[in-house]
């Protein structure tokens, strides 16, 4: 089963970037673009002979034609299915022969492939890579087949799971024109109508060189990495790749109610979510970098303000926090949650994080909460090199979605620029903006468990 990764969120990012003055210090990143457009990325880590390769195609969920919902993630299963030289299966068994791990995972905004391997079988699967790349052969059998995988996987993944179900109605409130407001699995019925065309121009359409990111993490030089790419993937062709639309968000002017009752809910919850910007649509970049940081205060685990406050202080809830998600090429969010604790209600619990978010737009964040967010946003990565595969996750996520080394490297350099009236100047800017959607989560009939 192919894994499906509809939002690693902004803690991926966050986690292994930061730690020293420059990423660069940190991953070494080496990077070159061949003559076809194909960009290379290298960081060596030579503490055991390992290697991890990914590629990163820029595309993903939200590129899907309308009405074809959930081809992104169906084209990501198909890539194992076999080429013009192999038979379905038999890239992951060629993996598996030789002590390799493999898998993929398709987002809103990118779609990626990798291997871990010993560092002497790296030519061995980019050369399945770059084959896959051009030479993929769909067939009907292995069409039809797939689909009901998926169709099972989207089953188990959000049909058997309240708050995926409740999820998917959220951001079908949340967005009224971006295509996030299409789930990544895809609709169920639109999953059943997809064909074998659909597949094929989605994937001669963006499945291209120029439109990949190669990252290889490991025990490797990244001179013979670059030549083993120009060997492989340089003598492809490029593809001409269509200009994507500019998709934008009316302005939130309501508030929106998502309700979902369902008998297998055993904790109620209530979340609050708003638009915001991402690195990707605003100018002023410096307003992510400090709602970055206010997303450190209020949802960094137990020693958040606001798990503090309404967890530990007050009692009213189990798990309280909040976050700010701004990575993706789309709109970013921000929002809160809360769960109510045993003899609270779910109304109760609302009005208590409804108080905690009038109190950071009153009296705003301290010195030290943003100091201390800082730190921690920078200390995350203090063992980020040690990871072979994070820093090829970190890299090409970043690089996929519209970013350059250089903003990597520089990044904990602008977290540690933010200052607290910045931080509070972005949270009063948009979460006093009009228009928000409240989803709450309840079990069939009431507020079982929940104090009623």
């Amino acid at each position: 089963m192919r894994s499906l990764n509809i939002a690693l969120g902004a803690a991926t990012f966050l986690l292994m970037s930061g730690a020293v003055p420059a990423l660069a210090e940190v991953f070494g990143a080496k990077e070159t673009v061949l003559d076809n457009g194909m960009r290379i990325v290298v960081v060596e880590n030579h503490r055991a002979p390992v290697v991890t390769q990914m590629v990163w195609y820029k595309v993903g969920a939200m590129d899907e034609p309308p009405g074809r919902s959930g081809i992104a993630h169906f084209l990501e299963h198909m890539m194992f299915k076999g080429t013009d030289s192999l038979e379905p299966g038999e890239f992951s068994a060629i993996v598996a022969r030789n002590g390799g791990q493999e898998n993929a995972f398709t987002s809103q905004d990118y779609t990626a492939y990798f291997q871990s391997v010993s560092s002497d079988r790296l030519d061995l699967v980019m050369e399945l890579e770059a084959d896959r790349m051009v030479n993929l052969n769909i067939a009907e059998e292995q069409f039809e087949l797939e689909r009901r995988v998926v169709l099972e996987e989207r089953r188990q993944r959000v049909d058997s799971e309240p708050a995926s179900i409740l999820s998917e109605q959220v951001s079908a409130s949340l967005y009224r024109n971006h295509p996030y407001r299409n789930p990544v699995i895809g609709w169920a019925h639109e999953i059943e109508t997809l064909s074998i065309d659909d597949a094929v121009d989605f994937y001669r359409t963006y499945y291209a060189p120029n439109n990949a990111i190669l990252v290889v993490s490991g025990d490797v030089d990244a001179n013979e990495v670059f030549a083993m790419a120009e060997k492989y993937f340089g003598v492809l062709d490029p593809s001409e790749i269509p200009e994507r639309p500019d998709y934008r968000e009316p302005p939130m002017t309501v508030e929106t109610e998502v309700v979902y009752y369902d008998p297998r809910v055993r904790q109620p919850s209530v979340t609050v979510r708003k638009l915001a910007p991402s690195w990707n649509t605003i100018e002023d970049r410096s307003e992510t970098y400090a709602l970055d940081v206010l997303s450190q205060i209020i949802g960094g685990g137990s020693t958040s303000t606001f798990y503090r406050s309404l967890v530990i202080d007050r009692g009213v809830a189990v798990n309280a926090g909040g976050w700010y998600d701004g990575d993706g090429r789309g709109p970013g969010t921000i929002g809160f949650y809360i769960s109510p604790a045993d003899g609270v209600s779910l109304d109760q619990a609302e009005a208590a994080l409804r108080e905690e978010i009038a109190k950071l737009l009153t009296k705003g964040v301290t010195e030290f909460d943003v100091e201390r967010a800082v730190i921690r946003l920078q200390d995350a990565a203090a063992t980020a090199r040690d990871s072979l595969s994070g820093p090829a996750m970190t890299i090409g996520r970043a690089l996929s979605t519209g970013r350059t080394l250089e903003d990597v490297e520089e990044w904990p350099d602008r977290i540690g620029a933010v200052t607290v009236d910045q931080v509070n100047a972005a949270a009063r800017k948009y979460l006093s903006a009009p228009g928000e959607v409240v989803s709450r989560l309840l079990p069939e009939g009431g507020e079982k468990g929940a104090g009623q």
